[in-house]
């Protein structure tokens, strides 16, 4: 299983915003390795946010994402103490969702 995503979701001024590193590889698929063999595809496919069981961001990504890639967005509403919840599917049907709570800004 892949680290964790860093998380960091700000509340101001009636918007929250959200900030998130991820932890993946992001292989394209076209890359040789020493031996000059291909590497295979691997990278995030989706990306979903929910604020309150609504989706507040829903993203597709191909294989052009670079590694680690990082992801900003704001939305309108959230409070301090609520969470947002962040989840990723990748091209080998790997999946990982993380939370934030929502900090005053």
């Amino acid at each position: 299983m892949t680290d964790p995503m860093r998380i960091r979701a700000v509340a101001k001024d009636g918007k929250v915003d959200v900030r998130v590193l991820m932890s993946h590889e992001m292989e394209t698929g076209q890359r040789k390795d020493s031996k000059g063999v291909i590497v295979p595809a691997w990278h995030i496919q989706t990306v979903t946010a929910t604020y309150a069981g609504r989706t507040v961001l829903s993203a597709q990504w191909g294989p052009s994402v670079s590694k680690n890639p990082f992801l900003n967005f704001r939305f309108l509403g959230g409070k301090p103490g609520e969470k947002v919840s962040i989840t990723w599917t990748d091209n080998r049907g790997e999946k990982r969702t993380d939370d934030a709570a929502i900090t005053a800004g």
